[in-house]
């Protein structure tokens, strides 16, 4: 692939993630008022350090199609470990007493979505998943990093290891990506799944582009 391609979509992507992060801090949107709607119920897990408002523009979008949105704002930017969140959309389903719910996320949220599907308290309330730039298999990077909230995307992690392995609910999960992710360099197709990538390049900014929007749509 072209050096100054990549170079570029990594430009791109860390500008994206950037204004995003910023706006965050100043959006006052609550997150309650995207929940009428007459189609199926939609989660959305943002990724690590991110709080829901990162993904705003596709909340918009899914919403506009009739879906009602729920946001877990308990996750505030997502820094526990994946049990931790799984355990939050469980309790967030059970007591809205979500049924046939679609989990839409973004880079971990993708782990903690399909946690989720494995475990009794949330996975007869699951029907599918659309994720996003998901380490599924994990990402070499996380050896290399001292923090143990990005540590724990080693491929050679204990919890992304079983994930991995845990291969039953792959069918009902869609997996998109781009053809360069410069944070999962081993990249988020998934086995069993629907894998489909997108000639896009970045982590972050694939997440506000229109063919984004319209895959995500389509597998809902």
């Amino acid at each position: 692939m072209n050096f100054i391609r990549k170079l570029r979509w990594w430009a791109d992507d860390y500008a994206y993630a950037g204004y995003w992060q910023i706006r965050g801090l100043f959006t006052r949107t609550p997150g309650g008022q995207f929940h009428n709607g007459t189609q199926a119920p939609v989660v959305v897990l943002p990724g690590i350090y991110e709080s829901w408002q990162f993904m705003l523009p596709l909340i918009e979008e899914i919403h506009a199609r009739g879906h009602p949105v729920h946001v877990i704002t308990a996750l505030r930017r997502n820094r526990r470990p994946i049990r931790h969140g799984a355990g939050l959309l469980a309790d967030y389903l059970a007591s809205h007493d979500l049924q046939n719910v679609r989990i839409v996320a973004h880079s971990k949220g993708g782990m903690i979505g399909k946690y989720a599907m494995l475990v009794p308290d949330s996975m007869a309330r699951i029907d599918r998943m659309v994720a996003i730039c998901s380490p599924f298999s994990g990402s070499r990077y996380g050896r290399f990093l001292v923090l143990p909230s990005l540590r724990a995307f080693s491929p050679k992690d204990a919890l992304t290891l079983r994930l991995a392995s845990e291969e039953a609910v792959n069918a009902r999960i869609t997996s998109i990506f781009g053809v360069f992710d410069p944070h999962i360099p081993e990249g988020s197709s998934l086995p069993g799944a629907r894998n489909i990538q997108l000639d896009v390049g970045g982590h972050f900014r694939i997440l506000g582009l229109p063919e984004t929007v319209r895959t995500v749509l389509a597998a809902l």
